[in-house]
């Protein structure tokens, strides 16, 4: 008699294999809630707080880690680790709800965290574009309208026509959107002026969108540069501050546009002199988060805003690294996620390749990004990544 041990990663491979069984439906919604299991981190909460929360995650079935020091009382704030299944969750979250001590809002967070995380069908509208996320990730082509590209493909000074024709291929190639940039974000890079960002970008986004058959997105941390944008066609802003400048999400809210709020230590000229993190994936969450209630906020649907963890904005090697290796952790904030891999410089630090070089370790660093949660890829080679997700997408699902 054979016997496999299974290797279930998410809720619907599960539904899928009791499916093939021709379990019972009221079965299956019984079970699959005990077989899929949570490790939820929590940090700053009291000792209090924490010693009364395992109690009650035991009672549920569940179990909670403790620092020793939490548990003798010698310390007043603690961090602790949540062990348990959806369905231990779920009695928790009735149990809290109940409690003093901060213990009945901890609960809802909590509840409200688990559901973020399981969310996978997102729905992305960019103008008359439609995208269910739920079904492939996206490929988003770049285009950067500079002379100083850290990959060398700048179009500046191209002409407009030729501009189209290449939008026009990235579209057969397997592009879902464009992102045009009209300033340099390298490390290093110093600033332009609006002027002369408007002048690079405005006539490129009216000409394309009248033409392309993609969604237009503005690679801009301006509001200016984004309402010109949003004005003449664009339908997406990639605000690589994460929406410092508090205009830029009431501009997004006021066109009703989708906005990628990035993660960023710093600013082009500065990030890279040597970044540090005392919690590397919390820091960035903790700063999407904000951004994000920046957003709403500001009127922006929550359905219109996709988070991105800024590779190679303020972050090392090792950063980049651990984020691409947890990026399944920025699913807890509920919206849709865009990694940016493609000819970076941690690509090649590893594989010794300039960036015109860095083709098969983008391919590499983009597929895992998916297999661990990104909805969307950023990206100069669309051709190669498109078939590499089609055969990894197929594999997965």
């Amino acid at each position: 008699m054979p016997i496999r041990i299974l290797q279930i990663t998410e809720t619907r491979e599960l539904d899928r294999l009791f499916a093939e069984m021709k379990v019972d439906p009221y079965g299956i919604r019984i079970m699959s809630p005990k077989a899929e299991n949570f490790l939820v981190k929590l940090e700053g909460i009291s000792a209090i707080t924490a010693n009364i929360l395992k109690q009650e995650t035991l009672s549920c079935g569940g179990d909670l880690a403790l620092p020793r020091n939490a548990v003798t009382g010698k310390t007043k704030k603690t961090e602790c680790v949540l062990i348990a299944t959806l369905a231990q969750f779920n009695r928790l979250k009735e149990k809290l709800i109940l409690q003093p001590f901060g213990l009945s809002q901890l609960g809802r967070q909590i509840d409200a965290v688990i559901r973020n995380y399981r969310q996978d069908d997102f729905k992305l509208a960019l103008g008359r574009h439609k995208f269910d996320l739920g079904k492939r990730p996206l490929v988003m082509g770049i285009m950067n309208l500079t002379p100083d590209s850290f990959s060398g493909d700048g179009l500046l000074g191209k002409d407009p026509a030729e501009i189209v024709e290449l939008a026009e291929e990235m579209a057969a190639d397997g592009a879902d959107i464009l992102d045009l940039g009209g300033e340099s974000s390298r490390p290093g890079a110093e600033k332009i002026s609006l002027k002369e960002e408007l002048s690079r970008t405005i006539p490129v986004i009216r000409k394309l969108a009248r033409s392309s058959r993609m969604p237009i997105s503005i690679d801009t941390y301006k509001p200016e540069v984004a309402k010109a944008a949003l004005d003449n066609g664009a339908s997406l802003v990639n605000d690589i501050s994460g929406l410092k400048d508090p205009a830029m999400a009431r501009i997004c809210a006021g066109y009703k546009a989708a906005v990628v709020i990035m993660h960023m230590k710093g600013d082009p000229r500065t990030m890279q002199k040597n970044p540090s993190y005392a919690s590397l994936m919390g820091e960035i969450i903790d700063y999407l988060a904000k951004s994000a209630e920046t957003a709403l906020n500001a009127g922006v649907k929550k359905e219109k805003i996709i988070v991105d963890p800024g590779i190679g904005f303020g972050k090392t090697l090792e950063h980049n690294l651990e984020i691409l290796k947890n990026l399944r952790e920025l699913k807890v904030l509920g919206a849709p996620i865009l990694v940016g891999t493609s000819r970076k410089k941690f690509i090649g630090k590893i594989l010794d390749a300039e960036p015109q070089q860095r083709l098969s370790g983008t391919l590499a660093a983009c597929v895992l990004a998916c297999a661990n949660g990104a909805n969307i890829l950023r990206v100069h080679d669309v051709k190669p990544l498109a078939q590499a997700l089609k055969i990894s997408q197929a594999i997965l699902n």
